[in-house]
């Protein structure tokens, strides 16, 4: 079973840093992409940033220029580099793991959520 595991969130005032990690483990097939989204209190969870097979990342437009995803694709591992936070960031941030064969099903693995809170 394929395990994906989030650390380095924490409560943070406005303006400051955190540095998010998420390790994937016991992985059979490719992954082909590893991101974060979040899920704030009454919201939909959403899209933060995420490295696709290849290199190319994708950024929500409200996190652009803050935030920077990078992956260690030795150690099956994708950090968020989160700067100059703001209340609104404050969400549970959850990392995700697609996995699977070139041209074939791909599965979606979802680590527990880790707690971001800004404080204003």
């Amino acid at each position: 079973q394929v395990q994906v595991a989030e650390s380095g969130g924490g409560l943070v005032q406005a303006g400051g840093s955190l540095r998010l990690s998420c390790a994937a483990s016991r992985i059979i097939f490719d992954i082909n992409a590893m991101g974060w989204h979040r899920q704030a209190p009454g919201k939909q969870r959403e899209l933060v940033a995420v490295i696709i097979s290849g290199g190319r990342i994708n950024y929500a437009d409200s996190v652009k220029g803050r935030f920077t995803i990078s992956r260690d694709n030795a150690k099956n591992t994708v950090y968020l580099q989160m700067n100059s936070l703001e209340p609104e960031d404050t969400a549970v941030y959850y990392c995700n793991v697609r996995s699977g064969v070139r041209n074939g099903p791909q599965y979606d693995y979802w680590g527990q959520g880790t707690q971001v809170t800004v404080s204003s």
